[in-house]
């Protein structure tokens, strides 16, 4: 733990703040008694959300038979839990602005690892779908902050990559005396997430999981793990595919327990996911 990198992201006023829609959503869903209709008038009060909440359930990601016209009615077919991380989703990416080609590949990355964590979750049952959403999309916040703090400090990270052919991790250490995993996590601590949300983002390349730690925290971390590489096989949100990436060898597989075949399978289905409703999401 990094107290110093801690003290001063929870002391900083310029950092961005979860946008004032997902948390209203968040507080009314820890309510028993949150309707559909008062849940439905907090998601209207931005129309920008709301337009994305709509386009995003009607794609065929949420495999629903039939065209979701209001938000009432997302809400009663695809339910408040699935309703809150798309929410979060839509609201989120105000964050990610000025919108250059930086912005749009860390949210086209960020984005597609909460599709594929979702995908994996669902189909391995090693973590709840919408915590895992939530967890894919978040991931690499810290990258998102570091370049809103100091683009320019940032872009150098992103020139070391494509100039001599580094993986982010390790051109980050040339520039950072942190990385941006721990400034994601103290990020999400700062925003009230939950205490698995911020383990599986300071935790998320690592995986440094011992018996005695919980294990559903540390499947869920596999699962973004996962779906990291999902991303990074793929091309999506990186500069190239990374075709030669093993992903059954990964320490993430070993604990999700998933041999070669099956993540092909689950990669497969992500990636006909990812193509058929990429512009939904951009």
């Amino acid at each position: 733990m990094n107290k110093e990198l801690e003290q001063a992201i929870m002391a900083a006023g310029d950092l961005p703040t979860i946008p004032v829609v997902a948390m209203k959503v968040m507080q009314l869903l820890e309510s028993e008694n949150a309707t559909a209709d008062e849940l439905a008038k907090i998601v209207a009060s931005d129309p920008a959300v709301a337009a994305r909440v709509l386009k995003i359930s009607n794609s065929s990601f949420y495999g629903c038979q039939r065209q979701i016209q209001s938000l009432s009615m997302a809400i009663v077919i695809l339910g408040f839990s699935t309703l809150k991380s798309l929410v979060v989703a839509a609201s989120v990416k105000q964050v990610y602005k000025p919108f250059g080609l930086t912005e749009q590949m860390l949210w086209e990355h960020s984005f597609g690892a909460g599709l594929a964590a979702r995908i994996i979750a669902s189909a391995t049952k090693l973590a709840n779908e919408e915590e895992a959403f939530l967890a894919g999309l978040f991931h690499d916040i810290g990258k998102t902050i570091m370049n809103m703090l100091d683009r320019d400090k940032f872009q150098l990270v992103m020139q070391k990559c494509y100039n001599d052919g580094i993986l982010f991790d390790e051109a980050e250490k040339n520039v950072y005396p942190f990385s941006h995993d721990e400034v994601g996590a103290y990020v999400i601590k700062k925003w009230n997430f939950p205490d698995a949300l911020f383990t599986t983002i300071m935790q998320h390349h690592k995986l440094d999981f011992s018996s005695s730690d919980d294990a559903y925290v540390a499947n869920l971390t596999a699962v973004v793990n996962l779906a990291d590489q999902f991303c990074n096989r793929l091309g999506i949100g990186t500069r190239d595919p990374h075709e030669e990436l093993d992903i059954a060898s990964s320490k993430a597989a070993q604990i999700a327990n998933l041999d070669s075949e099956r993540i092909d399978e689950l990669l497969e289905t992500f990636s006909a996911a990812y193509e058929k409703d990429r512009q939904t999401f951009a």
